[in-house]
C-alpha cells in the first residue's frame, strides 16, 4: 500500500516532470502523464503512460506506453505509435513496438517498421528490424523494402551493414533501379558504388537508353 500511495503522489504532484535514474553506464531521463513502478533493489520497474518519453545517452524514444525494467533499468519496452532517434548513427525510426537493451546496445523494432538512415540517404521498411549499435548492423525480416534514390530493393531477409553501405539480401530478392530489374537467390548490393553481385538463378532485364 505504501508503494501505491507513493506512485499516486508522484503522478499527482509531478505528472510532467522528468526524472533521472543512474545506471552503471548512463543516466535515463523520462516523462509522462502517469507513472507507476517499484525501486526494489535488483527489480527496478517503471511504467509510463500518456505521452511517454525516454532519453538515454544514445536514444530518444516516444510512445503511448513505455516500461523500464531489470537491474539498473537495463531494458526498455515501448508500445503504441513508437517513434524516436538513434543519435550516434543518425537514425530515425517509427514502429508499433520496440525493445531496447541498454547494456548490449541492441534495439528490436516490430510492426510496420520504418528506419531512416539520413547519413546514407537510405529508408528501410520491414515488419521486424534488429539494430546492433556497436556493429552498426541491421537485420531486417518480412516484407523488406529498402530505398535509396532511384533504387528499390525488396526481399524476405536482409542484412544492412551501415558503415560499409552494403546490403545482403535473400528470400526472393529483387533490385529495381530505374527501368532495370535484377533477381537471384542471393543479391549483394553496394549502395555506395551501386555494384550488384547476384548468386544463383540469376535473372534480369535492362532497358537500353536510346540517344535523342
Amino acid at each position: 500500500m505504501l508503494c501505491l500511495c507513493f506512485c499516486l503522489w508522484v503522478q499527482q504532484a509531478f505528472p510532467q516532470q522528468s526524472r533521472s535514474a543512474d545506471s552503471q553506464e548512463e543516466s535515463i531521463e523520462f516523462s509522462a502523464k502517469r507513472m507507476t513502478g517499484s525501486m526494489k533493489e535488483g527489480e527496478d520497474y517503471t511504467k509510463l503512460s500518456g505521452a511517454a518519453r525516454i532519453q538515454t545517452e544514445d536514444m530518444e524514444i516516444e510512445a503511448d506506453i513505455m516500461e523500464l525494467y531489470g537491474r539498473d533499468f537495463r531494458f526498455i519496452k515501448a508500445e503504441g505509435s513508437v517513434r524516436g532517434v538513434q543519435r550516434k548513427d543518425g537514425l530515425t525510426f517509427t514502429c508499433t513496438t520496440m525493445e531496447y537493451d541498454r547494456q548490449e546496445k541492441i534495439a528490436v523494432f516490430s510492426g510496420t517498421v520504418v528506419l531512416d538512415d539520413q547519413e546514407n540517404d537510405v529508408v528501410a521498411k520491414a515488419q521486424r528490424i534488429e539494430y546492433r549499435e556497436q556493429e552498426s548492423l541491421a537485420l531486417m525480416q518480412v516484407e523488406v523494402e529498402l530505398t535509396q534514390e532511384d533504387s528499390v530493393c525488396t526481399c524476405a531477409i536482409a542484412l544492412y551493414r551501415k558503415d560499409e553501405k552494403l546490403l545482403e539480401m535473400t528470400g526472393n530478392p529483387q533490385v529495381v533501379r530505374g527501368k532495370d530489374t535484377f533477381r537471384a537467390q542471393e543479391i549483394l548490393f553496394n549502395l555506395d558504388t551501386e555494384e550488384i553481385t547476384m548468386i544463383g538463378r540469376v535473372q534480369g532485364s535492362v532497358t537500353e537508353k536510346k540517344g535523342e
